[in-house]
This record gives structure tokens, sequence and C-alpha cells, in this order.
């Protein structure tokens, strides 16, 4: 059956969720130009058309994740409650849960990204991106009285710090820590950065519009 001629960007798109799943599925370093034109039934030519070397691709990949995951993150911050219930909601999809594809392909990242400049330029500004998001956030909810936190900077720096360790340890190692400890340890981090008792905390309420076991799986 003949393939249907896709228009540039979205030829480009497809590439790069192609990409993604062969990263996910084979690590950044066993990935080749050639798996990625196989799962398409493309030429490789054709991928280095639009991506002239791996690397390149590799770098516009996790930028194309990265872009799924920040519009995400704007989603549940941007959404009309109080400040609480917002970054709340974005700490819970932060966790990694079921296989946590989402979650192996960025440690895969953080790991090439040692030695590989591009990459390490995507995974930084995402990393500055995430926390600038929390900061606005927080200092949100301390200028409406919801928070006593002096330097929302460092909670937001603090916060994802023991979100990322949290979740690498959940993937790397599974059984290592439950869901439900890491949410408990979470929400103690969270009332202690942001001065607040359990009961002011709400713990136990669900999070308006977040779906049971959603997280950040790409």
């Amino acid at each position: 059956m003949a393939r249907v001629r896709l228009g540039v960007a979205q030829r480009r798109e497809e590439l790069l969720r192609a990409a993604i799943r062969q990263i996910e599925e084979r690590g950044v370093s066993a990935v080749r130009i050639a798996d990625v034109a196989n799962a398409l039934g493309v030429s490789n030519a054709l991928v280095l058309y639009h991506f002239s070397t791996k690397e390149k691709l590799v770098a516009a990949a996790f930028t194309y994740a990265a872009e799924d995951d920040l519009a995400h993150l704007r989603k549940l911050l941007g959404r009309r409650t109080t400040a609480l219930r917002r970054l709340r909601a974005a700490v819970r999809w932060y966790a990694p849960t079921g296989q946590a594809k989402g979650w192996r392909l960025w440690i895969e990242g953080w790991a090439v990204a040692l030695r590989e400049p591009a990459l390490r330029d995507v995974t930084r500004d995402l990393d500055r991106q995430w926390k600038a998001a929390l900061t606005e956030v927080i200092a949100e909810g301390v200028t409406r009285g919801e928070f006593r936190c002096p330097d929302p900077t460092g909670t937001a720096l603090r916060l994802t710090a023991l979100l990322d360790g949290l979740a690498v340890q959940m993937t790397a190692y599974p059984g290592a820590v439950s869901r439900t400890r890491t949410q408990q340890w979470v929400d103690e981090a969270l009332a202690r950065e942001l001065g607040l008792g359990e009961s002011e905390l709400g713990l136990g309420e669900r999070e308006p519009g977040l779906g049971e076991g959603e997280s950040r799986e790409g």
C-alpha cells in the first residue's frame, strides 16, 4: 500500500514520534537512523533529509517530548483554582506510574547529556522551564496568602530535586519505594516548604481533573 504523502511539518512530527518510541525501546546509545526508518517503512535518506545526523535527530526528539510535557504542565498550572491545588496536581502528575516510559526516556536523556552538548542544552532548558513554572505558582500562592514561603525559587529547586530522585529510584529499581510512600514524602515536603499544616495541605483530596494513575508518561 502506498504511503500517504505528508507535508514537511507532518513528516518531521512522524519521524520524531518514531524516534521517541525507538529510544524508549532500545536506548539512546543503541538506536540507529535505520531503526527509525524501518519503523515507518521509509528510507534512511528520508530521515537524514530532515535530520542530518543521529545526534540532531535525538536532540530534536527530546525537544519534542519536552514540549509535550511542558504543555501539560502549563495546562495543570493554568486551571482556575487555588495555587495549592494546581501545585499538588502538577507534583502528582510528575511521579512515574506503570512502566514509566516517560521517565525512562528522560533518565536516558540525562545520561547521554553528560557527553552530548546538544542534548544537554535540551534537558537543561526543560529543567529551567519546569522550575520557572513551579516558582511562578508558588510565588502566586505567597502573594495570595496561601503559602508562607520566603524563597519560592529555592522551594521549586528542592521540590524538583526530591521528585527527580524519587522518580529515578522508582524507575530504575522497581519496588524500592511505593507510589503511596512517595506521595506521602512529597506531601510532607510540600507542607514543610509552603509553611502549611496537614489540614491546610488538604491531604486525601482528589485533584480536579487529574485522572486516576495519571502521570508524566510522555
